[in-house]
């Protein structure tokens, strides 16, 4: 028998990490995916086999996300129960919005994760193979920065004042296409091959130290080890210079720390035009499949 007829939908997700570990579902434990999917399980107990999530990229345990991505696959009956009230009138044209509303209900007046949006996708879309690169933002409040308290939970602090000069210098200098392995904690089999596409520093109005960093995909706690280098930089313990050279030695190092998770926040996954959807996912799953070594290459792990 062959599957039914599915319709693939978007949703964009935000969420204050402090209390998850981590985005994927796991037993016993509460994460983002697991929220949300026991959620949708909820929505269509009467609809078959409740939907499962498809993410842009796995956030690690503490870790923040403004602008997630996923998909999911609605047969016609779970559209036509979103699509409808109790009896047979529908109520709405707009199953997305439908879903997105029925979601944040089930998630509460005061929820961590909120969906955005929920929309049709464009034909060809895959949250995770169509994405061209993952956007995150570090937030460090030093000496010189105001210390608000109701920015606790998405800021880290340190005792120190920072030079946020040095630690622009450092962060443009990783640029580029390179084999990250000393930024990264290893994954058998996994490549830590990236093209960073954009690192820098500023100071904000409140003087708190942000850090913008794009890469095609990161892997494993690699933006929290680039900002150590940073905040080394900046403290005056290594060089502007020390970043690459450490970047080149190829294996981790004891020279900088892993700042906390609490202070990184994803900011927005990008996509190509709809009309280059397909060819995008197309693209990154065949590099999976010809080299299986790069199974993480297209997958983003913070």
């Amino acid at each position: 028998m062959e599957d039914e007829a599915t319709t693939r939908f978007r949703l964009d997700i935000a969420y204050q990490g402090s209390d998850f570990n981590g985005w994927t579902r796991q037993p016993g434990l509460r994460t983002v995916q697991g929220e949300l999917e026991a959620a949708l399980a909820t929505i269509f107990r009467r609809h078959g086999p409740a939907p499962t999530l498809t993410v842009a990229g796995r956030t690690d345990a503490g870790v923040h996300a403004a602008g997630q991505v996923a998909h999911l696959d609605l047969t016609g009956d779970q559209i036509a129960s979103l699509l409808r009230a109790r009896g047979k009138t529908p109520r709405t044209t707009d199953a997305g919005a439908a879903l997105a509303r029925r979601l944040n209900g089930i998630l509460g007046p005061v929820p961590d994760i909120v969906v955005s949006r929920c929309t049709l996708a464009p034909a060809g879309f895959d949250a995770r193979f169509s994405a061209m690169w993952r956007r995150y933002r570090y937030r460090i409040a030093d000496q010189l920065s105001s210390r608000d308290p109701l920015q606790r939970h998405r800021t880290t602090w340190v005792p120190v004042v920072l030079d946020v000069d040095a630690m622009d210098a450092a962060a443009s200098s990783l640029v580029g296409l390179h084999d990250f392995a000393a930024y990264c904690r290893p994954r058998e089999g996994a490549t830590t091959i990236r093209t960073l596409q954009t690192f820098g520093w500023r100071r904000d109005d409140d003087g708190v130290l942000v850090g913008d960093v794009q890469a095609d995909a990161f892997c494993h706690s690699m933006v929290r080890a680039l900002v150590g280098a940073c905040v080394g930089v900046g403290e005056g313990k290594l060089a502007v210079t020390d970043a690459v050279l450490l970047r080149d030695l190829g294996m981790r190092s004891s020279a900088f720390k892993v700042m906390p998770a609490r202070g990184l926040t994803l900011v927005e996954v990008g996509y190509p035009g709809d009309s280059e959807l397909a060819e995008r996912a197309e693209q990154t799953r065949a590099l999976r499949s010809l080299h299986p070594e790069l199974a993480e290459r297209s997958e983003q792990m913070e």
